[in-house]
């Protein structure tokens, strides 16, 4: 059975999330608590917040979401060179990375402010899976829908609730992270944007 980096880090996080969630100890020193980074220097917490989940409903949707997505764009991304399979596997540490720091640089100082979860970098891989296959179906609350209008959907809803706030949700790592996933992409291939182009004119239900 071949290897799958894609698995391995769903096998991780679903591990550290369960754990964490029996031992408050270990929750407290993963969670993103900007104080403790800004202050204490603890780096780690920009990468081991996005390894444990608020809840079980939390955590099956980010994997579930990067299990679907995830092994497609390991293949894709060795195609086009990245080193397999440890090219897909600092993608997403440093989707997770890239899709906090906006969060992070904005609550320094903030004692209040607590952050989790996978979504940065779930998001980072979901988009840029999309580059590729604009018009592939998700099931979006079990209702099919083209990829490429749920990611204008969920653009928008996540431009509109970070700017609402109130729901404890982390939409701007939702939005950094899905522009990671993008500009990644096209660093590592450009034609790829063509390639988009021509298949978000020509549409394949």
């Amino acid at each position: 059975m071949q290897f799958s980096a894609t698995l391995a880090i769903v096998a991780v996080t679903v591990v550290v999330s369960i754990l964490a969630w029996k031992n408050q100890s270990l929750f407290d020193k993963l969670i993103l608590w900007p104080p403790a980074i800004a202050r204490r220097g603890e780096y780690w917490r920009l990468l081991t917040h996005g390894f444990i989940h608020a809840d079980g409903m939390h955590l099956i949707f980010n994997m579930v979401t990067l299990y679907s997505f995830g092994q497609g764009m390991e293949v894709l991304f060795s195609r086009l060179g990245l080193p397999w399979p440890w090219g897909f596997v600092g993608f997403y540490l440093s989707a997770i990375l890239v899709a906090i720091l906006p969060t992070y640089l904005g609550n320094k100082n903030n004692p209040q402010y607590r952050s989790l979860g996978a979504s940065g970098a779930v998001s980072a891989v979901l988009f840029a899976s999309i580059l590729f296959n604009p018009w592939s179906m998700l099931l979006v609350f079990f209702i099919p829908m083209p990829a490429i209008l749920f990611a204008a959907a969920y653009v928008a809803y996540s431009i509109w609730m970070d700017r609402k706030g109130g729901d404890n949700i982390n939409h701007s790592a939702h939005l950094w992270g899905a522009g990671y996933g993008i500009l990644f992409t096209l660093l590592l291939e450009p034609k790829v944007l063509e390639l988009f182009w021509r298949r978000l004119m020509h549409p394949n239900w």
